[in-house]
């Protein structure tokens, strides 16, 4: 089992910059693919951006496209959200996860994805 933890959620001006990172503990963490997922009050969860096993490939939504990065240092355990720009629509509490199954897969769908952390609140005023 991989527990995941995140952190670097807060308060910020729309147009600011935040930096979420994903700490993961547990079975071999660099032979999946990360997600990034969001959830905002009242709504779904929706799909953020997700990562290969390697690094080295990345997928995002369109609402986000251009303006956050998903990076991860396997050595470290971590993955990370780089989020620039910020616009009030981005509030939400973020969440990473794990994919179900090893490789390269860049999936969208929050189902393909598995231990879940608790999340961390990101809140943009405008």
């Amino acid at each position: 089992q991989v527990q995941l933890v995140e952190s670097g959620g807060g308060l910020v001006q729309a147009g600011g910059s935040l930096r979420l990172s994903c700490a993961a503990s547990g079975r071999t963490f660099s032979s999946y693919a990360m997600g990034w997922f969001r959830q905002a009050p009242g709504k779904e969860r929706d799909f953020v951006a997700a990562i290969n096993w390697s690094g080295d490939s990345a997928y995002y939504s369109e609402s986000v496209k251009g303006r956050f990065t998903i990076s991860r240092d396997n050595t470290k355990n971590k993955v990370y959200l780089e989020m620039n720009s910020l616009k009030p629509e981005d509030t939400a509490v973020y969440y990473c996860a794990v994919d179900l199954f090893p490789g390269d897969g860049l999936r969208i769908a929050a189902q393909s994805y598995g231990n879940w952390g608790q999340g961390t609140q990101v809140s943009v005023s405008s």
